[in-house]
């Protein structure tokens, strides 16, 4: 089964690849000649996914999945959140959603910084799932609808004081799930694809694709 998964992002392709198996073929946007930067506007993790996929049906119209994840943090008031990705160059705020930064030692820096002597570290990484897939309503063929559906994936744990393992990408090297003694830049892709917030959206993925 081909499908597109809405990014370019090599880290997210590769687990998601691991995660979904020989089942599917995963499509990038590469892949699919799309080469345009699509807008992540949304307030909310469930916005940003159902834009991103939304943008790739509307203008591929192939059936598409986009995922987006936040780190939220206890004593931040659930920071940075949606603003993951791009915490180190904006405040957290909707009158700056459009800064931008993927710079991972940044935004670990200020959200370390923000924390400090804190003991408070309880965190979560959330990741939400948007899939639209088309759904022919006539024999024929000729009238279609769209449908929607989202898939949510949450993976206790908390925050360290300093950055520990080479592995991962973005926080992982200073999230401790709950029930570890490592992070997930220590524990390794194998057990991270098979534990993570990802790994939990994607896997409620495969389970209602392969009942179709």
């Amino acid at each position: 089964m081909k499908i597109v998964f809405a990014t370019n992002n090599e880290h997210k392709l590769s687990e998601i690849r691991s995660i979904l198996g020989d089942s599917f073929e995963v499509l990038s946007l590469k892949d699919i000649g799309c080469d345009v930067d699509i807008p992540e506007t949304g307030k909310t993790l469930e916005e940003n996914a159902l834009q991103k996929a939304q943008y790739v049906y509307d203008h591929y119209h192939i059936d598409c999945f986009a995922d987006d994840t936040g780190l939220e943090v206890d004593a931040l008031d659930g920071a940075p959140g949606v603003y993951s990705a791009r915490y180190a160059s904006m405040a957290v705020d909707a009158d700056h959603a459009q800064a931008i930064s993927h710079d991972s030692e940044a935004n670990m820096a200020r959200l370390l910084k923000e924390l400090g002597e804190n003991n408070n570290r309880k965190a979560r990484f959330r990741t939400v799932i948007a899939l639209i897939q088309k759904k022919d309503v006539c024999p024929c063929g000729c009238t279609s609808i769209k449908e929607i559906h989202k898939f949510e994936g949450i993976v206790e744990g908390e925050i360290i004081r300093e950055r520990r393992g080479g592995e991962g990408f973005g926080y992982d090297p200073i999230f401790q799930p709950d029930g570890y003694d490592k992070t997930f830049a220590e524990l390794g892709m194998d057990i991270k694809n098979h534990i993570s917030h990802r790994a939990r959206a994607t896997q409620k993925l495969a389970e209602y694709l392969l009942k179709k």
